[in-house]
C-alpha cells in the first residue's frame, strides 16, 4: 500500500512507503549428494514436540520430543540427553544420549552412551555402547564377508599317486658320476 494514510487518532496524513530489507547473499545449500563443508545442525528444543516424518539435509540433534521416523540419509542424527525418540531412523552415524524407542538403520556408526535408554533394533557398520547405557534389542553389522578363494579358479591337483611328485633330470652337458 503506498500513497498517504490518515492516523485516525490525530487525522494527520503520513507518507507510507514500501521498504524492502536488504540480506547478505546466502550460501548455497549443500546437494544431497554432497558432503557438509561446514557443521550446519539444526536442533529441536526441549520444550518442543514433533509428530511426523523428517526428512532433511543437514545434521539434526533432538532435545525435545519425536514420535515419527527420521530420513538424514547423509547426515548425522542425534538425541540429546533430554531427548525422547519414537520410530525409525535413517541416518549416517546416530548418537543417542537420551531415549530412542525403534529401530536405527545407520549407513556409519552408532554411539550409544551411558546416559542412553535405547530399546530396538540396530543395523550399521559399527556400534559403540558404553558400559552403563541401557539397551535392549538387537545389532546387525553390516560388513564385506570374508574372501575365501574361488573354487572354480583355484589350480587342480590331480589325485593319482604320482601327484605332487617331480622327475628331475640332470642339464645336458653335465655328466653324472658313478
Amino acid at each position: 500500500m503506498l500513497g498517504k494514510t490518515k492516523i485516525p487518532e490525530n487525522d494527520t496524513p503520513v507518507n507510507v512507503t514500501k521498504t524492502q530489507e536488504v540480506k547478505p547473499a546466502a550460501e548455497p545449500s549443500p546437494r544431497p549428494n554432497t558432503s557438509v563443508s561446514r557443521e550446519e545442525k539444526t536442533v529441536i528444543g526441549e520444550h518442543i514436540s514433533i509428530e511426523g516424518l523428517i526428512k532433511g539435509q543437514e545434521h539434526l540433534v533432538i532435545e525435545g520430543a519425536l514420535k515419527g521416523n527420521v530420513e538424514m540419509d547423509k547426515y548425522n542424527f542425534t538425541v540429546g540427553s533430554s531427548g525422547r525418540v519414537d520410530g525409525e531412523i535413517r541416518a549416517q552415524d546416530v548418537n543417542i544420549s537420551g531415549q530412542l524407542k525403534g529401530s536405527i538403520n545407520s549407513l556409519g556408526k552408532v554411539n550409544i552412551t551411558k546416559e542412553a535408554d535405547f530399546f530396538g533394533d540396530v543395523k550399521a557398520k559399527s556400534i559403540s555402547v558404553e558400559d552403563g547405557a541401557y539397551f535392549k534389542g538387537s545389532i546387525e553389522l553390516e560388513r564385506e564377508p570374508h574372501r575365501k578363494p574361488d573354487p572354480a579358479a583355484a589350480p587342480k591337483v590331480s589325485s593319482s599317486p604320482a601327484a605332487g611328485k617331480a622327475t628331475v633330470s640332470p642339464p645336458t652337458g653335465i655328466k653324472k658320476e658313478s
